[in-house]
């Protein structure tokens, strides 16, 4: 095979064009693009249309440079090669008529990472194309199952698997389940499916299969790597690292369902101050507002923001304030919204929305949800928001319910200012944040920050924290979370958290509950982002509480849990504030490398086979091993040190030698931690 000089071969009905950084092929009606990305990808393109669009929802960062690849071809095949990826698209016999075929090796040492399958000798091909009217095509594209092929990443979702092997995971935004379509392979690649539209994708034994239910083109691109870090690098090299962070950030937040005045948020406030305890974010939950999609305080309830905000920010708190999506019908801005075309429409039939609780008119009433894929609308919005919060100096907002949180959800009836719902839907938050951080640096607001429940491929790029949504308060919800945030790091998520203790089902007065609310606190103050919320009752004070959202949910506050509880989750506050130089340190790290800072032993040890096993247990950056208590009654706790190093516990100094199972102590008021030998981290004792 000679390398190319930009001739064009044709071979029946095939035809090869390459670039310096390039391959396209036409055959049967596809159009095929392969390009170097970075230093280490290989960006593919397809579709059924008559040319590929340029201007389309993409995870990549804009003007990425095209790394130094090599390109090769001959009659019947092309190669890419770009640092450690080689892209190769073959000309195969099959059937009636020859056919393209695609596979991914490492150039570096040769081996398959990746190849297309061919599952009949006449039909579907390897990418199985079926139209959908227009522009629009639903898609399977397959690709060879390997045997003993493990699967990380995909984002957050509650079916508890670590490996993914053998899931069939949907891409689709559901509230607790964040899709981010990215596929990290023990066989030492990543995929990025940079295709917003909704479908699924099957990690099968006998193929992996993904799945579009509608889109215009198909956009992937793959990664190889020597390890997960370097996975991971590469990857957040193309879609983004995130900032660093404000120090706010590493401190402890307080929130619960409503707090439902200003004088109620400042007696909170003032509470922990009076009673020495460290408090760094103070969060304002729905229904402070006039009316969805006013985006304002309510003067009844709230009268002088602008004091409240100066008293908090004078005891060193920072406010933040929650912001829907939505549009409430009876809105001042709904009119504008609707003539402007700033609303995510329906294809035909009513409205698509939602219909939920607002404050004006009190009770149910009908939502739409502003089209955050239009930059005038974002535009709009954030003028809206500044006008109604951060005039009044809040900086930091928690965007909740932006999937966006439409019940039921039609994607095939949905037209948003993109394109088709099942072709751009999953997009949406990430295009939603992207509005904020545009505002933030245009508005030269330096210490903003988003909270989100939900996200996509890119959205780390942001000053966004992606937390695991309306999860319920039990143990196995617990366990569920932490398999979630692993998998989270290992879709280059740096930044995530949960509602301390669950959101749905506690009893402040229950002593179930109030362990499970230990053991979640322990491990909030170990996650990148240490934040206590929930909708809780007092079963014994009011049985309103907990069920209607009027009257805003029992106390959360760590002094709400009676006298025993009180003293574990104070020293746990204390100790956060022992960890901020560290994570600092770590959060510095991700912006520059783009490493998670909680993130599976595996990253930290690839040699360790054990390691690749170990899902209920994290490192916290490189020097702290957490292994959080996720049963009830439970008095010690099993865990794996990984080999290569030696380690001693946080608590009282005692030296392990890794590579072995240990048994630790874990009474009600302990977590487990080991620190690495040699780490500059004081014990906790």
């Amino acid at each position: 095979m000679e390398v190319s000089n930009d001739r064009v071969i044709e071979t029946g009905q095939i035809m090869f064009k390459t670039t310096a950084t390039s391959i396209s092929a036409q055959l049967n009606g596809e159009t095929l693009l392969i390009e170097a990305v970075g230093e280490n990808g290989c960006r593919v393109r397809i579709t059924r249309n008559a040319r590929l669009e340029s201007e389309r929802p993409s995870a990549l960062l804009p003007d990425l440079p095209d790394g130094a690849p090599q390109v090769e071809k001959d009659e019947n095949q092309a190669r890419l090669t770009n640092g450690r990826t080689c892209a190769e698209l073959r000309l195969v016999a099959r059937g009636m008529g020859p056919a393209l075929e695609l596979r991914f090796t490492d150039a570096a040492t040769g081996r398959k990472l990746l190849v297309e399958e061919m599952p009949h000798i006449l039909w579907p091909g390897t990418r199985h194309w079926k139209s959908q009217g227009g522009a629009l095509w639903s898609l399977e594209n397959r690709f060879q199952a390997r045997k003993g092929e493990r699967f990380f990443g995909m984002g957050q979702h509650q079916h508890g698997q670590f490996d993914l092997k053998g899931c069939v995971i949907d891409l689709h935004q559901k509230n607790t389940e964040i899709s981010i379509p990215f596929l990290l392979s023990s066989e030492g690649y990543g995929l990025l499916w940079n295709t917003p539209g909704v479908g699924r994708v099957e990690l099968a034994e006998n193929r992996t299969l993904w799945q579009a239910e509608a889109i215009t083109q198909l956009d992937y691109v793959v990664i190889a790597g020597e390890s997960p870090r370097d996975i991971l690098r590469d990857y957040t090299a193309l879609t983004g690292r995130p900032p660093e962070m404000p120090d706010y950030t590493l401190g402890f937040w307080q929130c619960k369902l409503r707090y439902e005045t200003q004088a109620e948020v400042l007696r909170v406030a003032r509470e922990h101050k009076a009673r020495g305890l460290p408090l760094d974010v103070l969060v304002i939950d729905f229904f402070h507002w006039t009316k969805m999609g006013e985006w304002k305080f309510r003067e009844e309830e709230f009268p002088d923001p602008s004091a409240m905000v100066a008293e908090l920010r004078a005891m060193g708190i920072t406010p933040m304030v929650s912001v829907w999506p939505t549009v409430n019908a009876n809105a001042e801005t709904y009119g504008t919204f609707v003539r402007n075309g700033w609303l995510v429409d329906s294809v035909r039939g009513a409205m698509d929305g939602s219909i939920f609780y607002d404050r004006e008119p009190d009770g149910m009433n009908p939502l739409r949800f502003y089209d955050a894929t239009n930059p005038d609308a974002r535009a709009f919005h954030w003028d809206r928001v500044r006008d109604g919060y951060a005039r009044h100096g809040i900086h930091a907002f928690w965007l909740d319910a932006n999937e966006p949180e439409m019940y039921p959800f039609h994607p095939e009836n949905l037209r948003f200012h993109a394109g088709d719902g099942r072709d751009v839907a999953n997009a949406y938050p990430f295009l939603h944040h992207q509005g904020y951080a545009d505002a933030f640096a245009q508005d030269e607001i330096t210490d903003g920050i988003l909270l989100s429940r939900s996200g996509w491929a890119g959205s780390q790029r942001f000053p966004v924290v992606l937390w695991s949504g309306d999860v319920k308060s039990t143990f196995p919800d617990l366990r569920r979370q932490l398999t979630a945030g692993l998998n989270m790091a290992l879709s280059g998520i740096s930044w995530w958290t949960t509602d301390i203790g669950g959101f749905k089902g506690g009893d402040i007065g229950d002593p179930a509950f109030r362990e499970l609310l230990v053991r979640w606190f322990q491990w909030g103050a170990f996650c990148p982002v240490f934040r206590l919320h929930g909708f809780r009752q007092d079963a014994a004070r009011d049985p309103r509480f907990g069920h209607e959202f009027s009257f805003g949910g029992a106390d959360n506050e760590v002094w709400s849990f009676g006298p025993e509880v009180e003293p574990i989750l104070t020293r746990y506050l204390h100790l956060r504030e022992h960890l901020r130089p560290y994570l600092h340190r770590l959060m510095i790290d991700a912006a520059q490398t783009g490493l998670p800072l909680m993130r599976p032993l595996m990253v930290d040890f690839p040699q360790d086979p054990q390691a690749a096993d170990i899902h209920d247990a994290y490192m916290l950056g490189p020097d702290l091993l957490v292994a959080p208590v996720l049963e009830a009654g439970a008095k010690t706790r099993k865990l794996w040190l990984p080999e290569g190093t030696d380690w001693r516990c946080a608590w009282d100094g005692t030296a392990y030698q890794g590579g072995q199972w240990v048994t630790l102590p874990c009474p009600l008021d302990r977590i487990p931690v080991m620190i690495r030998a040699g780490a500059d981290i004081p014990s906790f004792g």
